[in-house]
């Protein structure tokens, strides 16, 4: 909308006089206006004297600059999307699988049979729950490097169990993120790591067996905490990164700020190089996820999640939680970014 013109009127406030002659004006003006440009040409040269006064002598006035870092010239990481997303689609297809349900058992076959030749473990125990008792299963590949420690990237393959009659299938929740790790393990296979050794750990029990507490949550992550914790392994890690939700064809990963900021940084800065930051942190908060039994304990992690699924996260959780809500393009944006991610760490 344009602003109302406003008409300014200006009024006569003296009574009038004959006027005098222009030889009279100009005799009347003259010492006025030599007088105007003395005083204009002394506040200029006041003004030049100041700015000339070095600015060492004032310390607040010379802040050193940070030394800027060297250009990294490496070339950008790129998983195959497209495979990706067919896993997705795979491990979708198994319909429910919450923890000991026989689809579960399939899940847990499919994935491993993903890694047949790499360096895998288990880390299996039975849980006690509020509903009985669970056998539960995390999976461990490990692909070494050249750097004494370990990058640890988690992301979780069960499905909701207070949901298995409902028809949830949980293609973003669970399905994507056991995809993405199993598309960094065809990454990281088969070379000597110029680096950390990373860990990929696809964990069980992540899901609430009836309502999400401290003690029914997580199951898997606390287990392998606590066994690390006990054999030493906490410390030789330098980051660890949860891989949730992230699938979701309007992707929008938000910063935990349960983490570590340092780290949380770093994954934009990646995000940044690759040209995807635009889909990174445009909202923030504390989300408990399977970083949660690590971060209490002094490890340095970040939760790559999109909780935000559909408006108001209407997805999240509901039997609408399908592959058509989900995009090949997600997978490729955090697949790149966590992958120059652990090439800056790498750097580090």
């Amino acid at each position: 909308m344009k602003r109302p013109t406003t008409t300014i009127k200006i009024y006569q406030a003296f009574p009038c006089v004959p006027p005098c002659p222009l030889w009279l004006k100009i005799c009347l003006l003259l010492p006025l206006t030599i007088a105007l440009a003395n005083t204009v040409a002394c506040a200029k040269g006041t003004d030049a004297t100041a700015s000339a006064t070095p600015k060492s002598e004032s310390p607040a006035a010379t802040p050193v600059p940070p030394e800027a870092a060297p250009p990294d010239s490496a070339p950008l990481p790129h998983i195959d999307s497209k495979r990706a997303f067919l896993y997705t689609r795979e491990v979708t297809a198994f319909g429910p699988r919450y923890m000991g349900s026989e689809n579960h058992k399939k899940l847990e076959r499919y994935i491993t049979s993903h890694l047949q030749g790499d360096q895998v473990e288990d880390d299996a125990f039975t849980a006690d729950t509020v509903e009985g008792k669970f056998p539960v299963r995390n999976i461990i590949a490990k692909f070494p490097g050249t750097k004494d420690g370990i990058i640890v990237v988690l992301g979780h393959y069960d499905t909701v169990y207070p949901l298995r009659n409902s028809g949830f299938v949980g293609a973003n929740d669970g399905g994507s993120s056991t995809a993405i790790l199993l598309e960094y393990a065809n990454q990281l296979r088969g070379k000597k790591r110029d680096g950390y050794s990373v860990w990929l750990v696809w964990t069980d029990g992540e899901e609430a067996v009836k309502t999400w507490t401290d003690t029914d949550s997580v199951y898997g992550a606390r287990h392998l905490a606590e066994k690390w914790e006990k054999d030493g392994t906490l410390k030789k890690i330098k980051a660890l990164m949860v891989m949730d939700m992230i699938g979701d064809a309007d992707l929008d990963i938000q910063r935990n700020t349960k983490g570590a900021p340092w780290l949380l940084d770093l994954i934009y800065t990646a995000a940044e190089r690759a040209g995807y930051q635009s889909h990174f942190y445009a909202g923030q908060g504390p989300i408990e996820d399977d970083h949660i039994p690590f971060f209490n304990r002094g490890v340095p992690c970040a939760d790559v999640i999109d909780l935000d699924y559909g408006y108001n996260n209407v997805f999240h959780h509901t039997p609408q939680d399908t592959m058509d809500k989900l995009s090949p393009k997600s997978l490729e944006i955090v697949g790149d970014t966590i992958l120059e991610t652990i090439h800056l760490l790498d750097q580090r």
